[in-house]
């Protein structure tokens, strides 16, 4: 099926600069979860029960009025009103015996002021009907598609594909053979939705309510879903989205909560320290009271079963990590059957990379820096790299950033290939579809800030990166990449634009080969951008450096400003102003999680004052958002990263102030 999509552009009223358009779809092209739209996460809905058969939870929605397991078409299709010419519905249910004559409806479009069905899904004991709105010159007419004997009242559980494109509807019945239909009347290319609304279970009416269970109800614009859910372990339960209420099968038990339901058996425990695991005690549980938690002995090894969820309690000092000169960046990293690394970008002639060894790094090797501002490690295939991003000219006077690359033979990392950048900032690596890039974050050139950072990609005839892509910047201090779904991002930080460092940082889709602008934001002096998931959420923060123009007079609470986190808003298609966090001239986000609790740590670096000045870690509090929980003593604090060995959890954090960077370990409880 073609994978392509019935899209509305929406042209902006001023062209935006540097050749971008912003880009935007009816609706998500990802699968769009019916069901989660009309059932809270808890299934407290009236009327709706969640029943359990055959190991699989389903809604039982026959007792809830139609008017409340409905939506408006407009919370999906957002950007226009139309339907998509091309698309998939996939259905999981459980249909017990009917009458029949009898028809009930799995899910409808009804328009609301004329009451006309607009689509809808319908299915008799012998048949599954499709159903739509034509409408001509001469007028509008119902098409219905039946496939015949689809065999579903049998009172099991069924995933159903029906797959719209072209003129042909195709239905998938557990990962089967597909039926195909060559109808006479295609599905319509512009069936507009504008006022209408979505019914699950029903035609609006109480006649034809759906009487059985439905646990997967999901619209996939532009594909054929079946590719995404076959072939499965599992087909009549194959899964693509359902929501959070209905993801618990029997007998597994949910974080650390007891079994739902009863189980007999003869176990023998073992209480106290820790004993040995071997083949007598071979399938018999050990309770460790001190940490609350239960194992099971398994080929010689002590399985966690249940255990107690492991909580930050307290952060303390571990090494301090004296440098070359000042770290303007760290960047952690492992290479396998080797080690774990710390390369630290340093302020004077020579850069450094750390080994960990015994519980401490310790220096392995020096590397030759231009007052570097980062370094990147990335990896192509079994290649290693180590990118740094040089902020000043050699001793010739030229201004180069360096790949390098590891030796396996030499234990050490080697000039690979030198890049002409302009007073570089920071590296991105990423890849998309199988292939390689490297963004560099091109701070000015001069004493102009307003120039063109690079993305380059990597050539496999050639073995080089090649540039691929120029983007306007001004005074660009970061890249961060992230994928939503099929789709590719890059953000970038904007910092100073030569009058101002109230300007736009930008976010770039990328679309047809090329980024393209999707999203602005305003910021201030922005240093760098963060991207992380809690649960499905999807957010970016943002480090606000400093509030400053040349019109103004400098004040020293230009450093003491709001850094902001947003947050992804899937049916609006953009990033939205989630959280403000008070920080002082902030230089770094960093994000990490200790057992189920998630943290952000900022690098806060100066408070108009002096560079003595706290970093905050922010605890995930759900709907209170982040919330201080740590102060941890820093000066001029540059970077922050996160690390973990078989010992434990750690922070580690450089100083543009000082040449000393500092260990911290997470203490847990």
């Amino acid at each position: 099926m073609s994978a392509l999509l019935r899209l509305c552009f929406v042209l902006p009223l001023v062209a935006p600069t540097h050749g971008t358009q912003r880009w935007e779809p009816c609706t998500d092209l990802r699968p769009l979860d019916i069901l989660a739209e009309v059932v809270p996460s808890d299934g407290t809905t009236s009327g709706i029960r969640i029943v359990q058969v055959h190991g699989a939870r389903g809604l039982q929605l026959s007792a809830a009025a139609p008017h409340v397991m409905s939506f408006p078409a407009s919370r999906i299709f957002s950007q226009c009103d139309l339907f998509p010419e091309e698309f998939s519905i996939v259905v999981t249910l459980r249909v017990p015996s009917l009458p029949p004559k009898r028809n009930e409806y799995l899910l409808t479009v009804v328009a609301e002021e004329s009451d006309l069905l607009l689509l809808g899904l319908r299915f008799s004991p012998a048949q599954l009907h499709f159903l739509f709105l034509r409408e001509d010159t001469a007028g509008a007419w119902q098409t219905r598609v039946s496939f015949r004997s689809p065999a579903l009242v049998d009172s099991r559980w069924h995933t159903l594909v029906l797959a719209v494109s072209a003129g042909v509807f195709s239905l998938t019945t557990d990962c089967g053979l597909p039926v195909d239909i060559m109808a006479d009347v295609p599905f319509p290319a512009t069936l507009s939705v504008r006022g209408a609304r979505f019914f699950v279970g029903s035609r609006r009416r109480a006649k034809g309510l759906f009487t059985g269970l439905v646990r997967q109800l999901v619209l996939l614009p532009g594909s054929d879903a079946t590719p995404r859910l076959c072939p499965s372990g599992n087909a009549p339960l194959a899964v693509l989205s359902i929501p959070r209420v209905l993801q618990a099968l029997t007998g597994k038990p949910e974080d650390n909560e007891v079994l739902k339901y009863p189980y007999e058996t003869n176990i023998r425990v073992t209480l106290g320290p820790r004993p040995p695991c071997t083949e007598v005690e071979d399938a018999q549980f050990w309770f460790d009271a001190s940490r609350k938690g239960l194992y099971l002995c398994v080929g010689n090894e002590w399985v966690s079963v249940l255990a107690a969820k492991e909580r930050l309690d307290y952060v303390e000092e571990h090494q301090n990590l004296f440098t070359n000169s000042e770290t303007l960046g760290i960047e952690v990293f492992r290479i396998p059957q080797v080690g774990l690394f710390v390369a630290t970008a340093n302020r004077k002639a020579t850069s450094a990379v750390y080994k960990w060894t015994e519980g401490k790094f310790v220096s392995y090797q020096n590397i030759p820096t231009h007052q570097a501002q980062a370094w990147r490690h990335f990896t192509i295939g079994k290649k290693i790299f180590l990118a740094v991003a040089n902020f000043e000219p050699d001793e010739k006077g030229q201004e180069f950033s360096v790949i390098y690359k590891w030796s396996h033979r030499k234990l050490k990392f080697t000039p690979y290939q030198s890049i002409a950048t302009h007073s570089a900032r920071d590296w991105e690596a990423f890849e998309v579809d199988g292939e390689h890039f490297l963004a560099v974050a091109n701070h000015r050139e001069g004493d102009n800030h307003n120039i063109d950072s690079v993305i380059y990609k990597w050539n496999p005839a050639t073995r080089l990166f090649e540039a691929n892509q120029t983007i306007a910047t001004s005074g660009a201090y970061d890249w961060e990449f992230f994928s939503v779904g099929p789709y590719s991002f890059l953000v970038v930080a904007n910092t100073f634009n030569g009058t101002s460092t109230k300007v736009h940082s930008h976010l770039y889709i990328r679309l047809l080969g090329s980024f393209q602008l999707f999203q602005s934001f305003p910021t201030f002096g922005a240093a760098d951008w963060e991207v992380f998931h809690i649960g499905e959420r999807i957010f970016l923060a943002v480090a606000n450096s400093h509030s400053y123009d040349v019109e103004m007079q400098v004040q020293n609470d230009s450093y003491v400003i709001n850094s902001v986190i947003y947050e992804l808003n899937v049916t609006a298609q953009a990033f939205v102003k989630f959280q403000d966090i008070l920080t002082c001239s902030a230089l770094d986000w960093e994000f990490f999680s200790v057992g189920e609790d998630y943290f952000l740590v900022v690098a806060n670096s100066f408070d108009g004052r002096t560079f003595s000045v706290n970093s905050i870690i922010y605890r995930w509090q759900g709907y209170e958002g982040f919330v201080a929980v740590h102060s941890l003593p820093t000066v001029g604090c540059r970077d922050w990263e996160a690390f973990s060995t078989t010992a434990g959890a750690y922070l580690i954090y450089s100083s543009a102030k000082e040449p000393l960077s500092r260990v911290l370990r997470l203490r847990t409880r």
